[in-house]
């Protein structure tokens, strides 16, 4: 299909060099997928390679350059990448599926996290005196060439969330988008590259297989910073296993709602719900994938999330009205039907909700309409699987010890609310949960940039930051005298 909007054209970033490849593949749109949106460049071994050279030559001087020089070569782009939102915006709606208001956000945080990063560097790279009986301080180096490897779920967010820290605490990157979403990433890419050294920011794109087992095994790259699945991120760790290697993953995630007998139900509180299961259609490793609801409130919470998801328009995100896009690719649209499907057949209740915004154009996209799953247990698939789409198994339960262990009985442990109005309660199953994070009333992401929480058991790799995720890029050490 020609579309009417500008054609993208995939290329690849090698030392200040943009370089169009012969081999390519299409960018398709998910809420059209005979529209193609643009070619992504199918790099082989040896342009990685090429690249990973030219991050490793460019940090021999950029990791000697100035705090200052770095946080204010940041602000500059920054101002220019925000100049430049809204005619991305349409972009990454058409590559990834986002609804307006979702796309808008996360360029706009990407804003935030380079300006707040940039402020936080010229504190946190300060030396740390450790009183005692010898002068004792703690300080800071880069530590070389950072591969950084993106999803598609939320590319902007993620990418940016670990090349900026990276690039401002002195290191050089290799970054590799997602194929069926990197369109966006390499537009704001472009313009951040632009305001440093060149071989500072090197882009490369192409097969996951190829350029992540390259990237995982030089013993070149000091830092991967991962984001995606928990078997993706497994296969790295087996990649980075002959050299040693800081390995920083953000992985799966099966999160658990936890709705008490004495849980506020009012029309905030189920938009809020709603909002934790269908934020960028589920696809989301901290969405709501299970709720588990106190016996006696049930029936309330199933009739008015059925009454919420009821009303949820399903659409194109171009569209001002659309609450909710398509999935991504087919993988993941096949995927999430087959949950569906199996779990009905399974002699499971299937609610489904929703407005087809453009039912003659509905089969074109990979729509899904939002889906609650009920008669459902603990074993069911729909229940222990990461479904990252828009369906939600709900669950009774009738003790407290009962659902903590339910909750539990999970290789993920990535986030979890529970929803109570006695703040002490919270903090009790706060304490018993196994979950990197733990939200009262609410199941989101931290407002501020500067926080991070890793997930448990399988759903990561890393630790807590408060300083924007400079730590994960510096190695400290000690010097005494």
């Amino acid at each position: 299909m020609i579309s009417t909007y500008p054609f993208v054209s995939g290329k690849y970033l090698i030392a200040g060099e943009w370089i169009q490849t012969e081999n390519t593949a299409h960018v398709l749109n998910p809420a059209d997928h005979q529209e193609v949106v643009g070619e992504v460049a199918l790099c082989t071994e040896e342009q990685v390679e090429l690249a990973i050279s030219a991050a490793a030559k460019a940090f021999e001087t950029w990791s000697k350059s100035e705090i200052e020089d770095r946080a204010n070569r940041m602000k500059l782009a920054a101002d220019e990448i925000k100049a430049s939102v809204e005619e991305n915006v349409t972009l990454l709606i058409r590559e990834n599926g986002k609804v307006l208001v979702e796309a808008k956000k996360d360029l706009l945080r990407c804003v935030d996290i380079m300006k707040e990063a940039a402020e936080e560097l010229l504190e946190w790279w300060k030396p740390e005196s450790i009183p005692g009986s010898q002068k004792v301080q703690i300080r800071k180096r880069p530590r070389g060439v950072t591969a950084v490897i993106s999803p598609w779920n939320s590319p902007m967010i993620l990418t940016f969330k670990r090349v900026i820290p990276a690039v401002l605490a002195g290191n050089t990157v290799v970054v590799k988008p997602a194929t069926s979403c990197p369109l966006t990433i390499m537009s704001f890419l472009k313009t951040v590259a632009s305001y440093f050294p060149d071989g500072v920011i090197n882009v490369v794109t192409g097969s996951g297989g190829l350029i992540g087992n390259k990237l995982c095994s030089d013993p070149r790259i000091r830092t991967i910073a991962f984001v995606g699945s928990t078997e993706t991120g497994k296969e790295i760790m087996r990649a980075a296993s002959g050299t040693v290697k800081n390995v920083y993953m953000e992985l799966g995630g099966n999160d658990a709602a936890i709705i008490l007998e004495d849980a506020n139900l009012d029309e905030s509180a189920i938009k809020r719900l709603r909002f934790g299961v269908l934020r960028a259609a589920g696809q989301v490793c901290s969405a709501i994938k299970r709720i588990y609801v106190h016996e006696s409130r049930y029936g309330e919470l199933v009739e008015k999330l059925r009454k919420e998801f009821q009303h949820i328009k399903v659409g194109n995100g171009i569209q001002p009205d659309a609450e909710m896009g398509p999935l991504n690719n087919k993988a993941q649209y096949d995927y999430v039907n087959g949950l569906i499907e199996r779990a009905r057949k399974s002699g499971a209740t299937v609610i489904t909700g929703g407005i087809q915004l453009d039912p003659e154009s509905w089969d074109k996209g990979y729509y899904i309409l939002p889906a609650i799953i009920t008669g459902v247990d603990q074993k069911s698939e729909i229940v222990r699987a990461e479904q990252f789409g828009p369906v939600i198994p709900i669950l009774p339960f009738k003790e407290d010890e009962e659902v903590i262990s339910l909750a539990n009985d999970s290789e993920f442990g990535l986030r979890a609310s529970v929803w109570t109005e006695d703040e002490s309660k919270a903090l009790e199953f706060a304490d018993r949960l196994e979950a990197g994070a733990v939200f009262q009333n609410n199941h989101t992401v931290f407002q501020d940039l500067h926080l991070d929480f890793p997930g448990l058991k399988e759903s990561g790799l890393s630790r807590e930051t408060r300083h924007c995720g400079l730590e994960f890029f510096a190695d400290s050490y000690g010097f005494a005298n």
